[in-house]
């Protein structure tokens, strides 16, 4: 799950694993799986580098190979 802004402010959370699609319209809006649509504030890049973080707190292993790279 990813934290997102409403353009009225207010946080809720969206199962990354489940979305379709993500557009800049110049808004970014968001579409589900099932359809379902929302408008957010942030950016593209900004949410993409949350759902990367999201997957790497899920997968700690994806973790350990990054540190091992350094």
């Amino acid at each position: 799950m990813i934290k997102v802004t409403r353009l009225n402010d207010k946080i809720f959370t969206i199962n990354s694993d489940l979305i379709e699609m993500m557009e800049e319209t110049p808004d970014t809006v968001i579409t589900l799986t099932g359809g379902n649509k929302f408008v957010v504030s942030e950016s593209i890049e900004v949410l993409i580098g949350r759902i990367v973080e999201f997957r790497r707190n899920c997968f700690p292993i994806c973790k350990e190979k990054e540190s091992t790279k350094l």
